[in-house]
């Protein structure tokens, strides 16, 4: 699949960077002037982690006042379905596509490979949704092979979706310490006019 502007002018968006890198800010700015928005957080709930807490409260503060949050960290397969039914005239920031993964591990226990199919839906789900989107994840590629199994197999899931909803996107930035590099398609200041 070419990425390609979605159905009825829509923008497709996907946003990588490393560890702090600014990826989310980045993608937040992007639909700063977007009139209804839907902030999709995925990552799963860790109530016995502080410094998880404390990292989704600093989004939390983050996110302006007008925009819905919709968790699907406890339901990852929830996704796919949450861009499908989005309308014209609404914009989803999915942040991250590292949580998600981490969600879809977690529900099949850590032991194997995820299934593909929740995969599949989530490009098939790109292609259809008539909603601007903003797809936030971690760039995996950068870093070494992991000695631990679970490790290897977040990042070959995690890579593969990268290069999938790549594909899908119209639009691909790379955040490296704060610094946006747009490799596919130009740098816009907004999504909306």
């Amino acid at each position: 699949m070419v990425g390609r502007i979605g159905p009825g002018g829509r923008v497709h968006t996907l946003v990588l960077g490393g560890i702090r890198s600014g990826k989310s800010q980045y993608a937040e700015s992007l639909l700063a002037s977007a009139p209804r928005v839907s902030y999709v957080a995925t990552a799963p709930a860790r109530r016995d982690d502080a410094e998880w807490s404390a990292r989704i409260r600093a989004h939390q503060r983050r996110r302006p006042a007008d925009w819905r949050t919709v968790e699907c960290g406890a339901r990852p397969r929830a996704l796919p379905r949450l861009l499908r039914q989005a309308g014209a005239g609404d914009s989803l920031l999915v942040d991250d596509l590292g949580g998600w993964v981490t969600a879809l591990h977690d529900a099949a226990g850590w032991r194997g490979p995820v299934a593909e199919g929740p995969l599949r839906e989530l490009v098939d789900a790109i292609g259809t949704t008539r909603a601007d989107i903003v797809l936030v994840s971690p760039e995996v590629g950068l870093t070494v092979v992991s000695e631990n199994p679970a490790a290897r197999r977040f990042t070959d899931v995690l890579g593969g979706v990268n290069q999938a909803v790549a594909d899908a996107c119209a639009r691909v930035v790379l955040l490296v310490a704060g610094q946006s590099l747009w490799i596919k398609s130009t740098s816009p200041t907004s999504l909306t006019p």
